[in-house]
């Protein structure tokens, strides 16, 4: 893999924008109004910032104009509902707060008041000194100009390294980290780029809401991450960080860390592709390898069902040890091992080979009476299969259709594969047993087109 800097020295950390940082250090701090008098009724989870029932007028009395006081209270009009009142920008704010094990106003959920408070306070302050700047975020971003991370950080390293001035070391900083430690997950990106054998399948990143810890920059728009929790979007698969709004405008291109994959089955097929970085996932390869090589002369291949446990020790064999998983005679001398440990890791999938997008759009094709242009929708339903799916897909047909070219040994043919696998690539998107047990005959007939087609279909 060419490297993307002709030096590693010349390697120019991303400039993380400071401003969102700075309005954070500058927003009011929380201010608790005691009660002085003990209320009588105040939830166990209130503290002696809770003021019983008391009006609008008399919370923002008791604020006394004070940027950042707060106070709790019970609403007159509805016993039992209690509002928060907080004073900022000149005014009192008065929000419904709710308690379900945590504290809310709103879709974050906080261990105390306190936090609570602290957080809206740095939002609030941020929104109204900087909402011109934050609509802007997005226009000018760091991520088409800087990659991923953690390829291109170990080529940093490895270049360090063997230089001779080794004073020279970059000790790249930004305003709270240091970096060859936080190029983060940016450089990785780019780096894959410059790799011819990488399989360059699309694959959007799986974002979730997370809380960072101590200071962090969004690896989009590089500005600041504000707020106490949950101030930005995770993805789970590579580790990228970003604001959620920025995370509506990065592209497709997560290129997932193996030391994120925890497992082969029941991993999403194309993040287990690109994390492997092959074209299909090693657990098909490897199975229909050990089943060309010895089984497909075998009665009832992947009709019989192999011992259920030994199937199980194939699947943590593949968690565990991945392309390295002996699958061999040695160990599992039963082939019906092998076919049901492949039939189980397609059952396993969270989206099956034949994804739920298409699944509607297959099973119509199967009701065309016309066989001509039965084929031709089958055709056209394939292309919009995701590319990992198509050439996964693909790869076994082939390697069903050499099973039934070894039919008269093994008894197995095009419409006996596909009712084995009919319900194993594809399942329909509604959790119906009627619309399961209704697409059967449906399902069964795709597999069987998809088989004796394989040369014209792919």
């Amino acid at each position: 893999m060419q490297c993307l800097f002709a030096n590693a020295e010349e390697y120019q950390p991303p400039i993380w924008k400071s401003y969102l940082y700075q309005l954070q250090q500058e927003a009011p701090r929380p201010k608790r109004i005691i009660c002085p008098g003990e209320v009588e009724n105040r939830p166990k989870y209130y503290g002696r910032e809770f003021h019983g029932i008391i009006s609008r007028e008399q919370a923002d009395e008791l604020l006394g104009g004070v940027e950042g006081a707060y106070i709790l209270r019970e609403s007159q009009r509805q016993p039992g509902c209690y509002t928060l009142a907080l004073r900022f920008g000149n005014q009192t704010l008065n929000y419904r707060l709710f308690y379900d094990g945590k504290h809310f106003v709103g879709e974050k959920r906080f261990e105390s008041i306190h936090d609570l408070v602290t957080d809206g306070l740095i939002t609030l302050y941020i929104e109204t000194k900087a909402s011109e700047y934050i609509s802007k975020m997005t226009t000018n971003p760091i991520y088409e100009h800087i990659g991923y991370a953690t390829l291109l950080r170990e080529k940093v390293s490895r270049r360090l390294s063997r230089s001779k001035n080794e004073s020279r070391k970059t000790s790249v900083t930004n305003e709270e980290h240091t970096t060859v430690e936080k190029i983060s997950s940016l450089v990785r990106r780019a780096a894959l780029t410059h790799n011819d054998n990488h399989f360059n399948y699309e694959k959007t990143h799986n974002f979730k809401v997370h809380t960072f810890r101590g200071p962090h920059w969004c690896e989009y728009c590089a500005n600041f991450m504000w707020g106490l929790i949950a101030q930005g979007v995770r993805c789970s698969d590579c580790g990228l960080n970003v604001h959620k709004q920025c995370s509506k405008h990065v592209p497709n291109d997560c290129q997932p860390d193996l030391k994120r994959i925890k497992k082969v089955y029941c991993c999403d097929l194309t993040t287990l592709v690109k994390a492997h970085n092959t074209q299909r996932p090693m657990v098909v390869d490897i199975c229909i390898r050990e089943i060309e090589a010895r089984g497909l002369k075998s009665e009832g291949l992947y009709r019989v069902s192999g011992f259920t446990e030994h199937i199980e020790d194939v699947k943590m064999a593949f968690d565990r040890d991945g392309e390295k998983a002996d699958i061999s005679a040695n160990i599992y001398p039963d082939i019906n091992i092998i076919t049901g440990a492949l039939k189980l890791y397609f059952r396993d999938l969270p989206i099956p080979v034949i994804t739920y997008d298409t699944y509607p759009k297959f099973i119509e094709a199967a009701k065309i009476s016309n066989a001509d242009e039965r084929l031709e929708a089958v055709h056209d339903v394939l292309m919009l299969l995701p590319p990992a799916h198509y050439e996964t897909l693909r790869y076994l047909m082939i390697h069903l259709k050499k099973v039934t070219m070894n039919e008269k040994d093994n008894f197995m043919n095009a419409e006996n594969l596909g009712i084995v696998f009919g319900p194993t690539l594809m399942r329909s998107p509604e959790d119906s047993t009627l619309t399961t047990l209704h697409d059967m005959r449906y399902q069964k007939l795709i597999v069987q087109i998809l088989i004796e087609n394989e040369d014209v279909l792919f």
